[in-house]
């Protein structure tokens, strides 16, 4: 599954449990509802994009580190 702005929090922490961090760092309930991240950003009052870009990025560090380990 490919995560994205219409996806809920859970969905990316079931996906990308590395996201979790994100998600409290930012302060966002990790419930919400089953509402979108895109839905949940704007009423937190967060850019979107620049949410889903620490995202990806968090996701990207976790590779980097995987592929380092072995």
């Amino acid at each position: 599954m490919n995560c994205d702005l219409d996806s809920s929090i859970p969905e990316w922490i079931i996906e990308h449990p590395e996201t979790t961090r994100v998600f409290s760092e930012l302060g966002l309930d990790i419930g919400c509802a089953g509402k979108s991240l895109r839905y949940v950003c704007v009423h937190q009052g967060l850019s979107p994009p620049e949410v889903l870009e620490r995202l990806r990025a968090a996701i990207a560090g976790s590779l980097s580190i995987d592929r380092n380990a072995r």
